[in-house]
């Protein structure tokens, strides 16, 4: 059986994830903890009471999804006896990658912490509130191809572009309002759905070039070693080990497509991943897998019930 761990993004956040772990489990507390003093601010304190709307703030977002993931891996192993290490392939949605990369040892906590309240800040700053915007075109008739069209409709006023391939029925676009705006008038003319989203910022985007350069000066000072298991990256669909090229792919990523239907598609042919186990806040990966690849098993982790199944079978 092919195991891969799968790591969410942005949007599974929610106050008082993480807290059955943390009540159950010392090792999950060390992480929050962890995260808490590389950051300088009380962020699990904000994640178990809120208030959401400051939870919400991509900085804090960012930082918070990765411990709750890292929290899993860490509890699986600790109290389990289940490692990142026996999986065949590990992927991550967008900010995902740094959660997977730092549950897989490549990047220390602390460090993968501050990168991501980093890459939560440098996001903001690099286009005003209100100027971007992103929609996700949704439907049966919805695809890459369509989005990709529509997307061009708008680039005729500005900056539009596919950011997220998410699965059949359902890809994201981004670029500057106006543009957005232009892409889902000739998205629903082709036969989609569109809905705006509430987002801070048009990420995934060429708009996002200051973020990335950024990112790319924090990341040159970070050390990076290659990850327990091989990851599949979001800007290519195809796994990779080596630390250097992991670095500038983490960079590409802030501008570049998450091209996640193509990574679980290759993960479940030439990868042969037959098992999905989504280690994080929420289940939107899980029902992702589900629909780009129906016959393999994907497992939300989010309790201490979900984790102590998800070992036993492993072992049965």
């Amino acid at each position: 059986m092919g195991l891969a761990f799968l790591f969410p993004g942005q949007g599974s956040q929610a106050v008082g994830m993480g807290g059955a772990l943390y009540e159950a489990f010392a090792s999950a507390r060390e992480v929050f903890q962890e995260v808490d003093e590389a950051l300088g601010q009380k962020l699990y304190g904000l994640m178990s009471q809120g208030p959401e709307e400051d939870l919400t703030l991509t900085e804090n977002a960012q930082p918070a999804l990765m411990a709750v993931s890292v929290a899993v891996t860490r509890v699986l192993e600790a109290e389990f006896g289940v490692s990142v290490a026996q999986a065949s392939f590990i992927a991550g949605h967008s900010l995902g990658e740094y959660s997977a990369l730092a549950a897989a040892g490549a990047i220390t906590l602390a460090d993968t912490a501050r990168l991501l309240k980093l890459r939560g800040q440098a996001m903001q700053r690099a286009v005003p509130v209100g100027a971007g915007a992103m929609a996700s075109l949704i439907g049966p008739k919805t695809d890459v191809a369509l989005a990709e069209a529509a997307a061009a409709v708008g680039a005729e006023v500005g900056v539009c572009v596919v950011a997220n391939d998410n699965n059949q029925g359902n890809v994201v676009i981004s670029g500057d309002r106006a543009a957005v705006d232009k892409a889902i008038e000739a998205a629903k003319a082709l036969g989609a759905r569109a809905i705006p989203l509430n987002v801070s910022a048009p990420f995934h985007c060429p708009l996002m070039q200051p973020a990335a350069d950024e990112m790319a000066k924090a990341l040159a000072s970070t050390l990076i070693i290659a990850p327990r298991a091989p990851l599949v990256a979001n800007v290519t669909a195809r796994p990779v080990l080596d630390a250097d090229v992991i670095r500038s792919l983490l960079v590409e990523q802030v501008t570049g497509r998450v091209r996640w239907r193509e990574s679980m598609l290759w993960l479940a042919n030439e990868g042969g991943v037959t098992r999905f186990a989504e280690a994080g806040a929420g289940k939107v990966l899980s029902g992702m897998a589900k629909r780009i690849a129906p016959d393999v098993e994907a497992t939300p982790l989010n309790t201490p019930a979900d984790l102590e199944a998800f070992a036993a079978s492993l072992k049965g």
